[in-house]
């Protein structure tokens, strides 16, 4: 095999690799209690009722963009046989990110085309698409409808769409919502009371170095390991790292094999901070001296908002 063949597998693998943390179990945990139990205490493809109207409930995934949303969301509905395996050969959750125009109309429309639905008229008045796609859910055992990047959605039709989500969780039909998205998700669900009280959050917290800076150590020495390389020594590269990429989760993991990538097309021995240098800049479009690789002063360099509430005190795991 070439040496480009094996770099290109080599960083595939990395890339698949699931990073587990409290996130999931929080996740899954939340799910679980949304799910009907059988007489054995098995998890069933139904949601439990919370209200004599048959309300289902729903939950909300908040956090910054490259946090890891999307793939914390779809790995948990996967993890459920009875929404990952359904009867039609297809999963029981129907996953859609927001297209674009983000308004109600394109996204019941959007919704329709993933779950397999013939062509349907765009001139339809929209709550006729939506009472279409509460009938094909139904028919398809459709248990759990996710909206990825909810926060699109509300740029236009706000209260139309807050509407829209509280019919879709009521009635017999009714299914069980996930919407994953930005701050501004959780913001514009807080106007509305009604919709705010059908939905639980998963709130993805920043990395403090004090927290998880031993956990990210060891990730970087196992993805050396298995990418054939050295692990870097720099005491302080796991907080460079944090730093770069705005002290997310998600984007802390593609930094690490983004720099891998180039320390084995360099076929490098070892994986060194110039490596995550050059793997920032090239992401970044930064000069030197604005390098959190390079610069001695790393915390101090503004990336972008974001890098402004940067956590400066350690705090403690709570019980």
């Amino acid at each position: 095999m070439s040496h480009h063949a094996q770099t290109a597998r080599t960083l595939e693998h990395l890339r698949s690799l699931h990073v587990g943390s409290d996130m999931d179990t929080e996740l899954t945990g939340q799910l679980a209690r949304l799910l009907k139990r059988d007489g054995e205490g098995e998890l069933s493809p139904e949601p439990i009722r919370f209200t004599r109207t048959n309300e289902t409930r729903g939950i909300m995934v908040v956090g910054g963009a490259g946090s890891g949303k999307s793939h914390l969301v779809h790995r948990a509905l996967m993890k459920f046989p009875v929404l990952a395996e359904g009867e039609y050969g297809r999963p029981r959750f129907l996953e859609c990110s927001v297209p674009s125009p983000a308004t109600l109309k394109s996204m019941v429309l959007e919704m329709l085309e993933k779950s397999g639905y013939g062509t349907v008229s765009p001139t339809r008045q929209v709550w006729s698409l939506v009472q279409i796609l509460r009938e094909r859910m139904r028919v398809t055992g459709t248990v759990v409808l996710w909206i990825d990047e909810a926060h699109d959605l509300f740029c236009a039709d706000r209260n139309l769409i807050l509407r829209a989500l509280k019919a879709l969780m009521q009635g017999e039909d009714a299914v069980i919502v996930v919407l994953s998205g930005t701050e501004e998700l959780a913001q514009v669900i807080r106007t509305d009371p009604q919709v705010q009280r059908r939905f639980s959050t998963v709130a993805f917290a920043t990395l403090v170095p004090e927290l998880h800076g031993d956990l990210f150590q060891q990730i970087v020495v196992d993805y050396c390991h298995r990418a054939g390389l050295g692990a870097p020594v720099e005491a302080d590269l796991v907080g460079r790292v944090f730093h770069g990429a705005r002290y997310r989760f998600g984007r802390a993991i593609e930094l690490i094999v983004r720099a891998i990538e180039v320390a084995l097309y360099a076929e490098a021995g070892d994986l060194t901070l110039d490596h995550f240098a050059r793997a920032w800049a090239m992401h970044e479009g930064c000069p030197a001296d604005q390098n959190v690789f390079f610069a001695e002063q790393y915390r101090l360099l503004r990336l972008d908002q974001a890098s402004e509430v940067a956590p400066r005190t350690s705090t403690r795991r709570r019980g």
